[in-house]
């Protein structure tokens, strides 16, 4: 049974549908991908996963439990964590201190008794961040910046991640390092939903991708299928001769050596 799904989820903005009738679902201990264009609903669908959206038609389910009318705050004590497109990070408080509001927040509520302290170390040395621990966040590159903010959604110990774009702003090599760090958390059963415009970051960690156009699911499957589906290339991601990938915005071959 999968962890999260979503049953024919539509949002109406008025007269405009930016999703409709979408279905998708994602496992615990793996890493699921949600691509498309600019403006095909990612988001949108993010929204309604994580509660700051209600769908006009359809359903959230997290381990076959419906959780539509839920808020967002009984979501997160069901174990769903989200980041965001846009960094959200607290600028004046250290990087520690990101983690400890999230830590302190869990406390209040699970009926676990752990150490904060020892919480918040475990996940800065996971994530790379102990040298930077009590460096302000505001005053972070970006990539270290993403980080802390995923370090943050970790501190309530989530069974399922929702990622939003967390590889935009980063250079090959902390991407290939954030790919790696993915490819832990999974191996340890954090299910992860992530939207990436990075083609190499989506293809190389993911194990089931679903591909969304103007709202509508057009296809899902393992990362060769989608890099060989015609809808998907047309769609999307776009070829040149040799069948590699195009980046979606310049058009530009976008895949490592």
């Amino acid at each position: 049974m999968p962890l999260l799904q979503t049953r024919n989820v539509t949002v109406r903005f008025g007269g405009v549908i930016a999703a409709s009738d979408v279905s998708l679902s994602a496992e615990a201990g793996q890493i699921t991908g949600l691509i498309g264009p600019n403006g095909a609903g990612k988001t949108t669908v993010f929204n309604v996963i994580s509660g700051l959206q209600p769908p006009s038609e359809g359903r959230v389910l997290i381990d076959d439990q419906d959780v539509t009318s839920l808020p967002v705050h009984k979501r997160a004590r069901l174990g769903l964590a989200r980041t965001f497109q846009r960094l959200e990070t607290f600028s004046s408080l250290t990087v520690r201190e990101n983690v400890q509001v999230a830590a302190e927040a869990r406390r209040r509520y699970s009926k676990e008794r752990y150490n904060v302290a020892e919480l918040i170390d475990s996940i800065l040395e996971l994530a790379g961040l102990a040298h930077v621990a009590d460096v302000a966040a505001n005053t972070l590159p970006t990539g270290l910046a993403r980080l802390t903010e995923l370090a943050r959604a970790l501190a309530i110990k989530p069974r399922f991640l929702l990622l939003d774009e967390p590889g935009s702003g980063l250079d090959s090599d902390e991407s290939e390092a954030f790919g790696r760090l993915l490819l832990d958390l999974a191996a340890e059963g954090q299910g992860v939903l992530i939207v990436e415009h990075d083609m190499d970051l989506i293809m190389e960690v993911c194990s089931w991708i679903h591909v969304l156009d103007f709202g509508i699911h057009i296809a899902d499957g393992a990362p060769d299928a989608i890099r060989n589906n015609p809808k998907v290339q047309k769609a999307y991601l776009g070829t040149d001769e040799s069948g590699a990938i195009l980046d979606e915005q310049t058009r530009e071959l976008k895949v490592r050596p």
